[in-house]
């Protein structure tokens, strides 16, 4: 048979095909027909022509071709009992892109900062072939090509996606994917650096959040220290407060896995709180008083030290000079030094801080001893050398001053000499020491300053005792004088029985019990015999010397 009518149809529009033979035979049994076209959207209808203006037979097929009709084949078939012959018809069925898809890879697990993405754009069927591509994110145009890669996604890469692809006949639109970007971020609310007392929100939120397929699951730390967990992405702070300042981050896990965010910094600002204003008197090496005013403040307060109004020292604008101040600033502290002190400069002293949150001062009196106690070489000598006691006034004495020195409390001397000597100082003139000026002008009194005198152990005193109340009980005890402590050691023998601060060496029996104290050792021996007798020594040392004792114990 043979086939009129074109291959090539559109989409939508009827198309008609007829199937042919030249010969017609009325009484036989040859069939003509089509076959492959879809009955419910096609009509068939057959003509014989025999008469004197020829001889023929004709099979129309007209039908609404679809896009799914292409490629489709129909055949054109005669036959004649068991013979058959046909002809073959390919349709090719002009239409626009159809079945356009996003494909995403990856497909599962979490897509995370930084990874690879790829998402191409499919069609199930496009005749003639796709001519362009396009795409969209959130509507927008992103690109052209059939393949729109991310090789490192970003945060702001999360959302909807869709492409679109065109050919000579038309355009199709994908339905749009969702792009989900598993990111962590914490954001501050009203902002990230807030007055103390303000109510704040730290949100830890994920690209598309809200519209999250599954349920999500929050860890706050702060500081590097976890705080709690649970299914709120906030964290509330009614009344923010100063401790409440630091680094927060979160982690976030759904059941793919879990991100943590960037640690954000919650700064909390507050007025001064009141400073701390400390005094300090130096008598060695020159008389000086060191105040030094420190408080605590977000942001850095302006420190001022000020005395009857008058500016002494302030971290902020500067202060002009004077001879005897040193002023040293740093954050939120300030220190003045001012030499020579005398009584002049005794008085009440204030320390101001304020910054733009409001201010706080606190004040302290400075009373200043006038006379000061120096000792030479030092305060710390060894036994046998020569120290000298220097006591040293303002100089605004009237007449011939009187010097009085005394060691822990009670009175040594008195001269018209400002120094008291130890061609030689032993052990015993060790001690709390203080000088008292007298004058027409009055009294100046020292502050007390401590002599040490360092010598090795004296003699020790090693006692022996025998009681026999309720059992057989030995004691033997050891006691001496020295500075620096010594280490006490008692022996029988070459056998070492016990030490003042313990030694390793010592002979172990449950009999011997040992108590140790300052340069005192005690050991007592229960259920003494006789072989406990014999002569007991007592050995005592220190970094400056050493001396023993022996004693004769009898059971």
């Amino acid at each position: 048979p043979a086939v009129n009518g074109s291959e090539e149809q559109t989409e939508g529009q009827r198309a008609t095909l007829e199937c042919s033979t030249p010969y017609v035979c009325p009484w036989g049994d040859i069939a003509l027909h089509w076959e492959g076209y879809d009955p419910r959207v096609t009509e068939v209808a057959e003509h014989v022509q025999l008469d004197t203006g020829g001889v023929g037979h004709r099979v129309t097929l007209s039908s609404s071709l679809s896009w799914k009709d292409h490629s489709k084949k129909l055949l054109c078939a005669v036959s004649s009992g068991s013979r058959r012959a046909s002809t073959e018809v390919v349709l090719r069925v002009r239409h626009a892109p159809k079945d356009t898809q996003v494909s995403l890879s990856p497909s599962s697990g979490n897509i995370g900062v930084g990874d690879a993405v790829t998402m191409s754009c499919q069609v199930g069927s496009s005749h003639p072939p796709v001519t362009g591509y396009r795409w969209y994110k959130d509507g927008v145009a992103v690109g052209t090509e059939r393949v729109l890669a991310l090789p490192a996604v970003r945060r702001q890469d999360h959302g909807r996606y869709r492409c679109e692809a065109r050919n000579a006949v038309g355009t199709a639109v994908s339905p749009d994917v969702t792009l989900r970007v598993f990111s962590a971020e914490i954001s501050a609310s009203p902002a990230a650096e807030v007055l103390e007392g303000t109510a704040t929100t730290l949100s830890c939120d994920v690209p598309g959040r809200e519209g999250h397929p599954e349920e999500l699951s929050y860890a706050w730390y702060k500081n590097g220290a976890w705080l709690k967990e649970g299914p709120a992405h906030t964290l509330l702070f009614p009344a923010v407060t100063a401790g409440d300042a630091g680094y927060y981050s979160c982690q976030v896990t759904n059941s793919q896995g879990s991100d943590t965010a960037q640690a954000i910094g919650l700064s909390v600002t507050y007025p001064p709180r009141i400073p701390t204003l400390e005094l300090f008197q130096e008598t060695e090496g020159g008389r000086r008083v060191i105040m030094r005013c420190a408080v605590d403040s977000h942001p850095p307060a302006t420190l001022v030290i000020e005395r009857d109004g008058a500016v002494l020292a302030t971290n902020g604008a500067q202060v002009a000079p004077r001879p005897r101040l040193g002023v040293t600033a740093s954050r939120n502290s300030l220190r003045l030094e001012i030499r020579d002190a005398g009584p002049r400069d005794s008085g009440k002293y204030g320390c101001t801080a304020s910054n733009v949150h409001g201010s706080a001062s606190a004040t302290k009196v400075l009373v200043t001893r006038a006379a000061e106690l120096r000792i030479q070489p030092s305060a710390e000598v060894t036994e046998g050398t020569a120290v000298t006691l220097s006591c040293a006034g303002t100089g605004d004495t009237a007449g011939e001053p009187l010097y009085a020195w005394y060691r822990n409390g009670r009175r040594l001397q008195e001269s018209s000499f400002p120094t008291l000597q130890f061609p030689s100082v032993r052990g015993d003139d060790a001690g709390a020491f203080q000088c008292q000026i007298r004058s027409g002008n009055g009294t100046e009194t020292s502050e007390t300053v401590a002599l040490r005198v360092l010598y090795p152990p004296r003699q020790p005193a090693l006692s022996s005792l025998l009681q026999s109340h309720g059992g057989r009980l030995g004691i033997i005890q050891c006691s001496v004088e020295s500075d620096p402590e010594s280490n006490l050691t008692l022996r029988r023998g070459d056998h070492v029985i016990a030490c003042s601060r313990g030694c390793p060496q010592a002979a172990t029996s449950p009999r011997i019990r040992v108590t140790g104290s300052y340069n005192r050792l005690e050991v007592e021996i229960r259920d003494v015999v006789v072989e406990d007798e014999g002569i007991y020594m007592c050995q005592a040392g220190n970094s400056q010397g050493s001396t023993s004792a022996t004693v004769d114990f009898q059971a």
